[in-house]
Protein backbone atom coordinates (compact mmCIF):
# COMPACT_ATOMS: atom_id res chain seq x y z
CA UNK A 1 0.00 0.00 0.00
CA UNK A 2 1.51 3.28 -1.05
CA UNK A 3 1.00 6.41 1.30
CA UNK A 4 1.48 9.51 0.71
CA UNK A 5 0.70 12.33 3.36
CA UNK A 6 1.53 16.11 3.34
CA UNK A 7 0.32 19.19 6.15
CA UNK A 8 -1.87 21.54 4.39
CA UNK A 9 0.72 24.11 5.65
CA UNK A 10 3.60 26.12 4.69
CA UNK A 11 5.26 26.55 8.18
CA UNK A 12 8.39 25.00 8.87
CA UNK A 13 7.14 24.98 12.37
CA UNK A 14 3.89 23.28 11.31
CA UNK A 15 2.12 21.37 13.99
CA UNK A 16 0.08 19.63 11.30
CA UNK A 17 3.61 18.18 9.46
CA UNK A 18 4.43 16.70 12.79
CA UNK A 19 0.89 15.01 12.71
CA UNK A 20 0.60 14.13 9.71
CA UNK A 21 4.00 12.42 9.99
CA UNK A 22 3.07 10.40 13.22
CA UNK A 23 -0.11 9.51 11.97
CA UNK A 24 1.82 8.14 8.90
CA UNK A 25 4.21 6.41 10.98
CA UNK A 26 1.41 4.30 12.07
CA UNK A 27 0.49 2.64 9.13
CA UNK A 28 3.56 0.84 9.43
CA UNK A 29 3.86 0.93 5.53
CA UNK A 30 7.09 0.75 3.74
CA UNK A 31 6.24 2.77 0.60
CA UNK A 32 5.15 6.15 2.67
CA UNK A 33 5.89 9.28 1.44
CA UNK A 34 5.94 12.60 3.60
CA UNK A 35 5.69 15.46 1.28
CA UNK A 36 6.67 19.30 2.54
CA UNK A 37 4.51 21.70 0.31
CA UNK A 38 7.82 24.12 1.17
CA UNK A 39 9.69 22.07 -1.34
CA UNK A 40 7.14 23.31 -4.47
CA UNK A 41 7.66 26.60 -5.31
CA UNK A 42 4.33 27.52 -7.25
CA UNK A 43 2.96 30.86 -8.65
CA UNK A 44 -0.90 31.74 -7.16
CA UNK A 45 -3.45 30.60 -9.30
CA UNK A 46 -4.80 32.84 -11.76
CA UNK A 47 -6.78 32.10 -15.07
CA UNK A 48 -4.51 34.71 -16.89
CA UNK A 49 -1.30 32.55 -15.89
CA UNK A 50 -2.62 29.14 -16.50
CA UNK A 51 -3.57 30.82 -20.09
CA UNK A 52 -0.13 32.05 -20.53
CA UNK A 53 1.91 29.59 -19.16
CA UNK A 54 0.15 26.47 -18.46
CA UNK A 55 -0.24 24.11 -15.48
CA UNK A 56 3.15 24.48 -13.39
CA UNK A 57 5.72 21.46 -13.79
CA UNK A 58 5.37 21.15 -9.88
CA UNK A 59 1.94 20.71 -9.87
CA UNK A 60 2.25 18.04 -12.73
CA UNK A 61 4.84 16.29 -10.68
CA UNK A 62 2.91 16.42 -6.81
CA UNK A 63 -0.19 15.32 -9.02
CA UNK A 64 1.50 11.99 -10.18
CA UNK A 65 2.75 11.61 -6.54
CA UNK A 66 -1.02 11.49 -5.94
CA UNK A 67 -2.50 9.49 -8.56
CA UNK A 68 0.69 6.60 -8.14
CA UNK A 69 -0.94 6.81 -4.29
CA UNK A 70 -2.81 4.29 -2.57
CA UNK A 71 -3.74 6.43 0.15
CA UNK A 72 -3.33 10.06 1.80
CA UNK A 73 -2.96 11.13 4.62
CA UNK A 74 -3.81 15.07 4.81
CA UNK A 75 -3.64 17.67 8.17
CA UNK A 76 -4.98 20.88 7.14
CA UNK A 77 -3.73 23.91 8.84
CA UNK A 78 -6.22 26.27 9.83
CA UNK A 79 -5.99 29.99 9.07
CA UNK A 80 -9.43 32.62 10.03
CA UNK A 81 -11.09 29.68 10.10
CA UNK A 82 -10.24 27.75 6.34
CA UNK A 83 -7.88 26.53 4.31
CA UNK A 84 -4.18 28.46 4.94
CA UNK A 85 -3.31 29.86 1.58
CA UNK A 86 -0.39 27.17 0.50
CA UNK A 87 -2.97 25.10 0.25
CA UNK A 88 -5.68 26.50 -1.20
CA UNK A 89 -3.50 27.78 -3.74
CA UNK A 90 -1.77 23.95 -4.09
CA UNK A 91 -5.98 22.55 -4.21
CA UNK A 92 -6.56 25.25 -7.38
CA UNK A 93 -3.71 23.96 -9.57
CA UNK A 94 -4.17 20.50 -9.12
CA UNK A 95 -8.08 20.57 -9.98
CA UNK A 96 -6.69 22.52 -13.65
CA UNK A 97 -4.32 19.21 -14.43
CA UNK A 98 -6.23 17.34 -16.98
CA UNK A 99 -7.46 13.89 -16.03
CA UNK A 100 -8.58 14.33 -12.47
CA UNK A 101 -10.51 16.99 -10.42
CA UNK A 102 -7.71 17.03 -8.10
CA UNK A 103 -7.31 13.77 -5.82
CA UNK A 104 -7.37 11.29 -8.35
CA UNK A 105 -10.31 9.51 -6.39
CA UNK A 106 -7.77 8.67 -3.59
CA UNK A 107 -9.35 7.80 -0.18
CA UNK A 108 -8.29 10.21 2.21
CA UNK A 109 -7.92 10.28 5.82
CA UNK A 110 -8.35 13.92 6.39
CA UNK A 111 -7.25 15.38 9.64
CA UNK A 112 -6.29 19.04 11.19
CA UNK A 113 -4.90 20.28 14.48
CA UNK A 114 -4.72 23.43 16.22
CA UNK A 115 -3.47 25.48 19.55
CA UNK A 116 -7.33 25.68 20.17
CA UNK A 117 -9.95 23.89 21.44
CA UNK A 118 -11.40 23.41 17.80
CA UNK A 119 -9.20 21.55 16.67
CA UNK A 120 -9.48 22.79 13.54
CA UNK A 121 -12.86 21.81 13.60
CA UNK A 122 -13.92 24.81 10.52
CA UNK A 123 -11.26 23.73 7.75
CA UNK A 124 -12.51 20.04 8.28
CA UNK A 125 -15.87 20.29 7.82
CA UNK A 126 -15.10 22.95 4.70
CA UNK A 127 -12.35 20.29 3.05
CA UNK A 128 -14.82 17.01 3.99
CA UNK A 129 -17.84 18.91 1.89
CA UNK A 130 -15.73 20.18 -0.76
CA UNK A 131 -12.70 17.05 -1.54
CA UNK A 132 -15.39 14.90 -2.63
CA UNK A 133 -16.31 17.45 -5.71
CA UNK A 134 -12.45 17.14 -6.30
CA UNK A 135 -12.15 13.67 -6.42
CA UNK A 136 -11.39 12.78 -2.96
CA UNK A 137 -12.92 10.20 -0.97
CA UNK A 138 -12.81 11.49 2.67
CA UNK A 139 -12.89 8.21 4.31
CA UNK A 140 -12.15 9.47 7.70
CA UNK A 141 -11.44 12.42 9.65
CA UNK A 142 -9.38 13.57 13.44
CA UNK A 143 -9.55 16.79 14.50
CA UNK A 144 -6.91 17.52 17.48
CA UNK A 145 -7.32 19.96 19.41
CA UNK A 146 -5.01 22.10 22.21
CA UNK A 147 -2.18 20.65 20.16
CA UNK A 148 0.96 21.62 22.65
CA UNK A 149 -1.06 19.75 25.66
CA UNK A 150 -1.93 16.86 23.49
CA UNK A 151 1.38 15.91 21.72
CA UNK A 152 4.69 15.89 22.20
CA UNK A 153 7.31 14.26 19.36
CA UNK A 154 8.16 11.22 21.43
CA UNK A 155 4.96 9.95 22.60
CA UNK A 156 2.48 11.22 20.25
CA UNK A 157 -0.75 11.91 21.20
CA UNK A 158 -0.19 12.45 25.03
CA UNK A 159 -4.44 12.73 25.55
CA UNK A 160 -5.30 8.52 26.48
CA UNK A 161 -9.09 9.21 24.74
CA UNK A 162 -7.70 11.48 21.76
CA UNK A 163 -5.66 8.15 21.33
CA UNK A 164 -7.64 5.67 21.50
CA UNK A 165 -10.23 7.82 19.01
CA UNK A 166 -7.07 8.26 16.57
CA UNK A 167 -6.38 4.29 17.21
CA UNK A 168 -9.68 3.23 16.29
CA UNK A 169 -10.09 5.28 13.45
CA UNK A 170 -6.70 4.22 11.84
CA UNK A 171 -7.87 0.31 12.52
CA UNK A 172 -11.27 1.12 10.83
CA UNK A 173 -9.38 2.64 7.84
CA UNK A 174 -6.71 -0.51 8.03
CA UNK A 175 -10.04 -2.85 7.64
CA UNK A 176 -11.76 -0.62 4.74
CA UNK A 177 -8.19 -0.15 2.47
CA UNK A 178 -7.49 -4.16 3.26
CA UNK A 179 -3.66 -3.28 4.66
Amino acid sequence: MKITAFAGSNSKASINKRLVTYVASLFKQPDTTILDLNDYQIPFYGTDLELEKGVPQEVLEFSDLIKESDFLIISLAEHNGAYAAVFKNLFDWLSRVDGTKGFHNKPIFLMAASPGGRGGASVLEIAQARLPFNDGEVIETFSLPNFTSNFNDVEGITDSELKTTLFNKIEDIKTQLKF
